[in-house]
């Protein structure tokens, strides 16, 4: 397509959607296409397999959730209300939540159109979900292990009349954890389908994957290869490893109005971060893989709605969530692998908002550091702060620390007494989460 058509092409009617779409998209407040739905939209309403490669929050989700959309309404059209097609798309997700943000964004679209919509995930009622199929949904969004459970033990659940499969993140679905999971429900679904396979990066097991079960796919790359977008301003700072909790506090002080996502390893290192930072009345709450999902889904709502303005997370957090008032993400570990950071901060900055995104480096993490330089191709500026300033903040964040690391001892061993696993409300009751107030530490 050639950039004058591109140029002109500003509206979704432009695309081809139907009307009752174009509204759809109107009443979201989506005035124009972004550059992976403009490239994608046309070829997937002429019938074509589609693999695109994006950004993280460049709309992939719409890309492939309207040109489903247009296809089930003329589906409708031919065969009348009464026999619309059910199971008509089944789209693969890796995470709980990425999978519950693309069937809200498939219900916002179809609320016109009487869309429904089943979400097949774990850690929720297993029953719940089997009624939700019992009313013969259109579209499934779920991750790979629940739905082969489905497909295994749910009487009269069957994906034989499936006519669109979107795989969304692609090259996570791929890793060990979800292979056979796939390869089981590959081997149940028709080979006569459309298929979309999204990813934010291209690898190996993804082209292996796209030469198996894409037929001549349409390769639309709305990025460079492993690219963050202009508006997100970066920096890194080189801290000794003892003084990173300082540098943490002190940027999240001078940063006290904005929303924040900070990135660690490990989900012991959420819990210890968020109370460490809740101690120095810093609103945190961690999300990691390690809580239910209930957990999982409260935190993620009270950091949507301002309850708490610092998301303490793992890379579990970072693919897929469309918070849109993230301000900055702070990566406090450095990934080591450094395609997670393209994801990490993909977090801010998203549909054309500005951002920012401060990777924190001790002189253990330096390699891994130089390895995200050379994988986005820049060198990033230093993050402008005097270490005497940050240090002001050592004896408060050390003792903040001190009494974090007690608690959280303290709730490990009450935790084995009841022989229970109910810590997680233990957690939230000292986060201060359910109305109590945080222990205060003052500043220095």
């Amino acid at each position: 397509m050639a950039e004058e058509e591109k140029e002109e092409m500003k509206s979704f009617k432009d695309l081809g959607l139907c009307e009752e779409l174009v509204e759809a998209c109107d009443s979201l407040g989506w005035k124009n296409p972004t550059k992976i739905q403009v490239e994608a939209i046309p070829h997937a309403l002429e019938g074509k397999d589609l693999i695109g490669l994006a950004q993280t929050g460049s709309g992939k989700t719409g890309a492939f959730a309207l040109p489903i959309l247009h296809a089930l309404l003329e589906s409708h059209s031919k065969q009348g209300y009464k026999s619309a097609p059910v199971f008509f798309a089944l789209v693969l997700s890796p995470t709980r939540e990425l999978a519950i943000q693309i069937a809200e964004q498939f219900e916002a679209l179809g609320s016109g159109i009487s869309l429904k919509c089943a979400v097949l995930v774990g850690g929720v009622d297993i029953m719940q979900q089997q009624i939700a199929l019992g009313k013969r949904p259109h579209i499934i969004v779920g991750t790979p292990g629940r739905l082969v459970d489905h497909l295994t033990n749910t009487k009269g659940f069957s994906l034989r009349m499936l006519k669109y499969l979107v795989l969304d993140e692609a090259d996570r679905l791929l890793n060990e954890d979800f292979e056979k999971a796939l390869d089981d429900i590959l081997n149940v679904i028709p080979r006569d389908r459309h298929t979309y396979l999204f990813s934010a990066t291209m690898t190996k097991k993804v082209k292996k994957l796209q030469r198996a079960c894409l037929r001549n796919p349409v390769k639309i790359e709305a990025a460079s290869k492993y690219s963050t977008v202009d508006t997100l301003k970066q920096q890194y700072r080189f801290v000794p490893a003892k003084y990173k909790d300082c540098y943490l506090v002190y940027i999240l002080t001078e940063m006290s109005g904005c929303t924040s996502m900070v990135f660690t390893r490990t989900c012991d290192a959420t819990r210890l971060l968020a109370f460490i930072l809740r101690n120095l009345n810093i609103r945190a709450i961690p999300i990691s893989g390690q809580m239910t999902q209930a957990k999982r889904l409260g935190a993620l709502n009270k950091f949507k709605s301002g309850e708490c303005n610092v998301l303490v997370c793992t890379d579990v957090a970072s693919r897929g969530l469309d918070i849109p008032s993230v301000d900055m993400v702070i990566n406090y570990d450095i990934p080591t692998n450094s395609k997670d950071y393209i994801h990490r901060v993909g977090r801010t900055a998203r549909a054309g908002r500005s951002g920012v995104a401060i990777s924190l480096v001790n002189q253990y993490e330096l390699e891994w550091y130089l390895q995200i330089e050379k994988l986005i191709g820049k060198k990033l500026p230093e993050y402008p702060a005097q270490e005497e300033e940050v240090l002001q903040y050592l004896e408060s964040v050390t003792e903040a620390k001190r009494l974090s690391q007690m608690k959280l001892k303290e709730i490990g061993g009450t935790k084995k007494r009841r022989g229970g696993d109910d810590d997680d409300e233990d957690i939230e009751r000292y986060l201060g989460v359910k109305g109590k107030s945080s222990k205060k530490v003052k500043r220095k």
